[in-house]
């Protein structure tokens, strides 16, 4: 079956000049954890959180503390900063480093990872579950531009590629296969006020055809989504499912 990719405009300039808005985020999770407390507690089973482009642990460590504090055994990705050089081309689409992170962490705890991935996180998130599900157990997104870089800013664009190259052009299967949700149940949380990437790029298209996908709206920034409460209390609430039981997200839940 072939799989056409939607066409995705780039954010709007006034919510490009927006993203300041994340050091309010932070501020507003740090006011709202007596609340984000509240939040269902988790299995102890492991969670490895990996960050955006250009980032590296450091800006997951507040949703990576938070976690633990709910039961988790949490983990950075522990490979620096994320220049989407864990991306390759030909057969192989992740680094073996990435990988055997993965798998090693999988064996360590003797259950599978629950992967949080953010922006370009994501889609690594995404392709870890595709190339290794038996040791992924949910992924979760957070402003993933997996539909492709069209809709992510000229500046973060040009900035990839100057670094990676045209992906979307070396690896044109790389891209389609991006497209399709993982083989795990995985939600895909994304903001329409996002300025670094347009918010059609970071959903699943056609969830009906795929029972474990799902897409949920958040308020705020791109650059905040990390520490945005709302995608916490989300972020714990998918997380605390049983494994056998996975059920689409609801706002009363």
């Amino acid at each position: 079956m072939k799989h056409v990719l939607p066409s995705i405009p780039r954010p709007s300039l006034l919510h490009m000049f927006s993203e300041g808005r994340s050091l309010f985020e932070l501020s507003a999770f740090g006011a709202a954890l007596p609340f984000l407390k509240k939040a269902p507690s988790g299995d102890g089973h492991p969670v490895m959180v990996i960050p955006g482009f250009l980032a590296s642990d450091i800006s997951t460590k507040p949703i990576r503390s938070f976690l633990k504090g709910k039961g988790y055994e949490t983990y950075g990705w522990e490979l620096g900063r994320n220049f989407g050089k864990h991306i390759v081309g030909g057969e192989q689409v992740l680094c073996d480093k990435l990988i055997n992170r993965v798998i090693e962490l999988s064996v360590i705890h003797n259950a599978k990872v629950s992967l949080v991935g953010w922006s370009l996180g994501g889609i690594l998130a995404r392709e870890l579950a595709r190339i290794i599900p038996d040791c992924v157990r949910q992924v979760i997104t957070l402003g993933s531009p997996f539909n492709g870089a069209q809709g992510s800013s000229p500046a973060v664009k040009g900035l990839f590629e100057l670094i990676n190259g045209n992906v979307s052009q070396t690896n044109p299967d790389v891209v389609k296969q991006m497209f399709m949700p993982p083989p795990v149940p995985n939600s895909a949380l994304y903001s329409k006020s996002d300025g670094v990437v347009h918010w059609q790029a970071c959903i699943n298209h056609k969830i009906e055809d795929h029972h474990q996908a799902e897409n949920i709206q958040v308020r705020g920034s791109h650059t905040g989504l990390g520490h945005n409460p709302q995608a916490v209390w989300i972020i714990a609430n998918r997380l605390a499912q049983a494994e056998s039981n996975w059920q689409p997200y609801t706002q009363t839940a």
